[in-house]
């Protein structure tokens, strides 16, 4: 039976994003499937008119194999991105033709849309049988939605965060390490040439896994990650004595965008964004500021923020990648929706999708950090996941 399978991608960029769209464009052409492209993850969905033509040919493309053969060479994804919610939408955000429609309901309590309906009707509109979500939490918290609304749903997990609660593994994730521990090698040696204490901040909202991970590998003296909040004075002397054991004179530490000081908040600024977050980021520089203070030493502040998330991905992502667009379109195959890819134990594996919302996805500190000392300690190998999630 010919089907036609939807696919986006929303949230942040990763590296990954593209082998996996093609991997689902080239397997669902094998199956004789059409696959309809959108543009700007959910936001395609929602500003889509279906009275304009012109805003189909924006946000939605029929994807052929000479329009994947290239695109897994980059990163990004050629689909675009944004963190639009479609369940709660603000007024200001609402495109013009719905705002005086009989589509959107508003949202218990808030000053907020939901137009769900909507986008149903442009599924429906599309011919869209199954639709790819390929995203973070957030992302396909909406996913979640559709598919309680009677939509067929198979999703596939990214974050470089490594966070979504349902699978070890997320697509970005490989990469975005491998890019801190290959800028924290370089950066040292500007900070040994001086003499400083350097403060990588790293991205991680919720989880501190890639401040943790990042931090094991480059062996930094220091990591500070978003699951325990950290005493600053306590910080500052364990940097100082690293600092006066190496021969080089210097120290340098991780510290992840969420993280805390003890009795303080998480550093954030700027409005909400559609899911309920604002801008992460400046802990860093607060805590090079502190360890001045403290003790009169020069620090070096980086921040590696979209750096970490730019460019081709590893081998590792692409493999998982290429591995769940090619899951996706097998259960789409074998009707098998409703669920979203995973890897659980080193091995492949489906999940309900609903299982995106059932926890929040966090390191295990007992076993992978020594609260006392800042540092990743790993109390016993023996089983443990590849990635330590």
């Amino acid at each position: 039976m010919t089907k036609t399978i939807g696919i986006l991608t929303g949230g942040g960029d990763v590296p990954g994003l593209n082998p996996c769209i093609k991997a689902v464009v080239m397997n669902a052409l094998e199956q004789g499937y059409r696959v309809i492209g959108i543009r700007r993850g959910w936001a395609g969905l929602l500003h889509y008119n279906q009275n304009e033509p012109s805003t189909r040919d924006y946000y939605v493309r029929e994807l052929h194999e000479e329009d994947v053969r290239t695109i897994d060479r980059t990163g990004g994804t050629v689909l675009h991105t944004s963190r639009t919610n479609p369940q709660r939408v603000s007024l200001k955000d609402a495109p013009d033709f719905l705002k005086n429609s009989n589509y959107g309901k508003k949202v218990a309590g808030e000053e907020k849309i939901d137009y769900t309906d909507y986008v149903l009707e442009v599924l429906a509109n599309l011919g869209i049988d199954v639709l790819v979500p390929i995203g973070g939490d957030d992302t396909l918290s909406f996913a979640v939605r559709l598919h309680k609304e009677g939509f067929p749903i198979v999703a596939c997990p990214k974050t470089m965060d490594n966070d979504i609660f349902g699978t070890d593994y997320c697509i970005g994730f490989s990469t975005a390490v491998t890019r801190s521990v290959e800028f924290i090698t370089n950066m040292r040696t500007s900070v040994g040439s001086h003499e400083r204490i350097g403060v990588v901040e790293l991205f991680g909202r919720n989880s501190g896994e890639t401040s943790l991970i990042t931090a094991y590998l480059a062996y930094v003296d220091r990591a500070i990650i978003s699951e325990v909040p950290f005493n600053m004075q306590k910080l500052a002397d364990f940097l100082m004595a690293d600092k006066r054991r190496n021969p080089s004179n210097y120290a340098i530490m991780t510290i992840s965008e969420g993280a805390v000081m003890e009795g303080g908040e998480v550093v954030e600024s700027g409005e909400a964004d559609p899911f309920g977050h604002r801008k992460l980021g400046g802990i860093g520089q607060i805590v090079c500021e502190e360890i001045k203070r403290l003790t009169g030493q020069h620090t070096m502040y980086q921040q590696l923020a979209y750096l970490m998330r730019s460019g081709a991905p590893d081998s590792l992502d692409r493999m998982v990648a290429m591995s769940f667009g090619t899951m996706a379109v097998q259960l789409i195959r074998r009707n098998e929706t409703g669920k979203m890819v995973a890897l659980h134990g080193g091995k492949y594996t489906t999940v309900p999708i609903e299982m995106v919302l059932a926890g929040r996805k966090r390191v295990d500190v007992p076993a992978y950090y020594d609260i006392e000392n800042y540092k990743p300690k790993i109390r016993d190998f023996m089983g443990v996941p590849m990635f330590l999630s």
